[in-house]
């Protein structure tokens, strides 16, 4: 019955889904791929090969984040990294793959609000090219009280520049390869140095010319003031020097937080950082807006500038906005796994043709066929009526293995590929040997002298404990080779893990209570020739407990034409010379 419930949900899922099929991998259905040239972030000299190896590492683990579909990163010539992932969005994967990361905290000296640029807006998919939160413009708290709130933005006609004095037109700076940026220096150690920072009149005048078109140029240097726009090109900030790097940031992870609907990236800082951010927003907390706000800058961009009303201890902060889950994960996992050590330029995005195809598909899908076919001939030769037992328990275990495999293909981005359906078919010979263990310990329970019934739930009670072990030893062949293969080969390690984890689900839940069903009926628990529990087939002379009747309180049994003495083994006289206790007259 629970099991019928977990198939009946499943199915469920899937039809409120509306998918019935699972998602194929690269080798099977093709995919997307981006080819990223490096540069070094000066822009000048040769790309060091071992930052070209990290950004390799760091670009897998964003991609591998997507879930445990199939996915190739590899390194082309000197300079380029080669991406390739299925079942993804163009522009979600430029996204993940192309963003350097980079991120720092900064004092807010400036707010004023812009138009946003024509170009700024759509990218060739009619999508937003910067970060991965669509509109993140919250606040920023504590991991504890007291938390600082998002201040509202500057009103136009009330916007104040550096110095106090109002802000001037906005001019643009047609033709400026780049352009200028505040160069006034501060004195000490961060975050002595930033926020000891304070704008000269030419770094206010500057400030005023300066446009969101223009950010992009601007290069991002950690002890250096910046010109920064926030995501929607709606709002401009004047900048002081990195407070903190994110170097300093230990952990990042989108979550809900109680009482509230809103998704948010938390943040935790190392010891360092921490100290940091709490002088720093200590600090803050003493200005008056907008000065009292700190910019959370992500690639030169301003994800979201909260204000600060008191210090905030404890190393944690909270980012938070316009987030939905899928774009709060994407940032958790980009600051997550850490700052590119190169820039990239993306040189290519195209779309891939399966690299085996349909053949190699239909050849898997029949390879499982004949291994299955060969199990089930196997059982009904050797087990004869319990071979029934074996095909629909591979039955079951086939309907909830097809339906998490599509319903994982959803929820975290499993991909179905050649090496996922060779774990499939090794996982035949897994569940099939669980049946082996459970029929070979209820023939020697019977050959103890125990009856078919007892036999049925004493031999289960012996053989669980081999089946856990042997399901124990390949699902933590699978954790293994999960966590430290790459590639394909975690398809492979996935579905062999998956998969044991149903067989075990199936033996019990299914297997077992059916035997004992099974028992109970005359075609199994008498004995037929044909049941596979027939004495001949187990090799006893009879079949305890089966066929049995009492005369006289003398247990009888009769196998054949052989008629033995019940297992009470009591002689008495013959009813008539010539006759043997148990014959019948």
């Amino acid at each position: 019955m629970i099991l019928g419930a977990i198939i009946a949900a499943l199915y469920g899922l899937m039809a409120v889904s509306g998918n019935w099929t699972p998602k194929l991998g690269l080798d099977l259905q093709g995919g997307t791929t981006i080819t990223l040239t490096a540069k070094n972030t000066s822009g000048t000299g040769q790309v060091d090969p071992t930052s070209l190896q990290l950004a390799k590492t760091i670009i897998q683990s964003r991609v591998d984040s997507l879930g445990v579909g199939e996915s190739e990163v590899t390194t082309s010539g000197n300079n380029q990294i080669v991406v390739s992932v299925p079942n993804v969005q163009q522009d979600e994967l430029v996204r993940l793959v192309g963003q350097t990361a980079q991120l720092r905290f900064r004092a807010v000296y400036d707010v004023q609000p812009v138009t946003p640029p024509a170009s700024a807006n759509p990218s060739p998919s009619g999508e937003a090219t910067s970060a991965p939160s669509s509109e993140p413009t919250g606040s920023a708290s504590a991991g504890t009280k007291p938390s600082a709130s998002q201040s509202a933005a500057a009103e136009p006609s009330a916007t104040a520049t550096g110095n106090g004095r109002p802000a001037p037109a906005l001019p643009t700076a047609p033709g400026t390869p780049q352009p200028a940026r505040p160069s006034t220096q501060g004195s000490g150690t961060p975050p002595d140095k930033a926020m000891s920072w304070q704008p000269s009149e030419q770094d206010t005048s500057d400030f005023a010319a300066f446009t969101c078109d223009e950010a992009d140029k601007m290069p991002d240097v950690p002890d250096q003031p910046l010109f920064a726009c926030n995501q929607e090109k709606t709002e401009k900030y004047l900048l002081g020097p990195t407070i903190i790097e994110g170097n300093q940031l230990t952990t990042a992870q989108a979550g809900v937080p109680q009482n509230n609907l809103a998704w948010v990236v938390n943040l935790e800082f190392n010891s360092g950082g921490a100290a940091a951010f709490e002088q720093a927003t200590g600090e803050l907390a003493s200005r008056s807006d907008p000065q009292n706000r700190f910019a959370i800058v992500l690639d030169g961009e301003v994800i979201s500038a909260p204000s600060v009303s008191s210090a905030i201890p404890g190393g944690r902060a909270e980012i938070s906005g316009n987030f939905n889950q899928q774009s709060a994960t994407q940032l958790a996992n980009v600051l997550k796994y850490g700052a590119l050590p190169l820039a990239f330029d993306v040189s290519e995005v195209s779309n891939v043709s399966a690299t085996l195809g349909g053949e190699q598909l239909r050849a898997g899908i029949i390879a499982g066929i004949v291994g299955l076919a060969l199990v089930v001939i196997y059982c009904f030769l050797y087990y004869r009526g319990l071979g029934v037992v074996v095909v629909a328990s591979l039955a079951v275990a086939a309907a909830i293995t097809y339906a998490a495999m599509v319903l994982l293909g959803g929820s975290v981005g499993f991909a179905l590929n050649l090496p996922g359906i060779a774990g499939a078919i090794v996982a035949i010979g897994i569940t099939a040997d669980s049946f082996v263990i459970y029929f070979e310990r209820i023939r020697d329970e019977v050959r103890e002298g125990r009856s078919l019934r007892t036999a049925v739930e004493t031999g289960w009670r012996r053989a669980r404990q081999t089946v856990l072990i042997a399901d124990a030893v390949s699902m933590l062949s699978a954790v293994i080779l999960f966590i430290l293969a790459i590639g394909s080969v975690k398809g492979f390690a996935f579905t062999l893990g998956l998969t044991t984890v149903i067989d075990v689900l199936v033996c019990f839940m299914f297997t077992k209570p059916l035997m004992s069903l099974l028992a109970r009926t005359k075609f199994y628990g008498g004995g037929h020739k044909w049941s596979g529990l027939d004495p001949a087939h187990l090799g006893v002379k009879a079949l305890p407990g089966s066929r049995a009747t009492r005369r006289g309180g003398v247990q009888t049994a009769r196998t054949g034409g052989a008629h033995t003495v019940g297992a009470s083994r009591l002689a008495r006289p013959s009813a008539r010379p010539g006759t043997t206790v148990g014959e019948e007259a």
